[in-house]
């Protein structure tokens, strides 16, 4: 049972909850500062099968493409550890825990839910067919704060600062997705798949990450302006201004760029949210 355990959390890479839950939460406080916490909860567990849902349907879709990259060849369905039945049924219980969760927030949260999943449907087989892939994985991660967000406020009443963050949201995922598949560039061009590396090389596609990097600075800029206040406030975004020049910095280290500094930025923006809205202070922080 733990063997199996491991496998599905494999599977559905249950570490990339470092990107999602602090976008969640940066979300849900910009809706509303007091929160109930069975909202806080079940937003989680909606976010949680969401993402359960979307990588498992990445995984399926590509499964055959997985299996001829070197690179990706012993993942869980091209290695054989898990079998393309329990794939679809880990799949089914990441949808049934997101479909439930949004059902017991609102029966409006209900209604809005098949938005995300025909995101989560769509862009892995983006790559297919456009360069521009990589906004489809933006656009998936952006459901999340924009999600949050309505769960608390259900509603659509001062939208400008949700949408500035959910702005910043697509424009970061879409540019560290685009240093991610600079891992692939050889193979992606070699398999007629599409990537912004395998289309234009990985120096001009790097520049493209950096602009979309430079825009999602800028959006967290205007949110600060617009909604946020406090020098430590500003000293975080100028800290997240950084990170982001940083990740560019060492694109040649994909770990490093991909994983570990991207986490530290979505930790970032949640108490430069909560810093900025007053709900956090720096005796706090201490």
């Amino acid at each position: 049972m733990t063997e199996r355990f491991t496998t599905y959390s494999r599977f559905v890479k249950i570490e990339h909850t470092l990107f999602s839950f602090p976008m969640l939460l940066s979300g849900a406080l910009l809706a509303r500062d007091d929160i109930t916490i069975r909202v806080f909860l079940l937003i989680l567990v909606a976010g949680t099968g969401a993402r359960i849902t979307a990588l498992s349907l990445n995984r399926i879709l590509d499964r055959h493409i997985d299996g001829d990259n070197p690179r990706t060849k012993n993942r869980e369905l091209p290695g054989g550890t898990m079998k393309l039945t329990e794939a679809c049924l880990v799949t089914s219980l990441g949808t049934a825990l997101y479909l439930t969760a949004a059902y017991l927030i609102s029966p409006s949260c209900l209604a809005w839910s098949p938005l995300p999943l025909a995101v989560f449907v769509t862009y892995p087989l983006l790559k297919r067919f456009t360069m521009w892939a990589h906004l489809g994985v933006g656009a998936g991660l952006a459901m999340g704060p924009l999600g949050a967000w309505y769960a608390v406020n259900l509603g659509f009443d001062n939208p400008i600062p949700i949408t500035l963050l959910t702005l910043f949201t697509f424009f970061w995922v879409t540019g560290f997705d685009i240093i991610y598949a600079t891992l692939d560039e050889e193979f992606d061009r070699s398999y007629g798949l599409n990537s912004l590396p395998a289309r234009l090389g990985r120096h001009r596609a790097l520049n493209i990450s950096f602009a979309f990097h430079l825009a999602a600075f800028l959006l967290l800029c205007l949110l600060y302006w617009v909604a946020l206040e406090g020098i430590i406030t500003a000293i975080l975004l100028l800290v997240i201004g950084y990170l982001l020049y940083l990740e560019h910095r060492k694109a040649d280290n994909v770990d490093l760029a991909f994983f570990k500094i991207n986490a530290i930025v979505g930790f970032l923006v949640l108490i430069f949210v909560s810093v900025g809205l007053g709900l956090l202070s720096v005796r706090n922080l201490a």
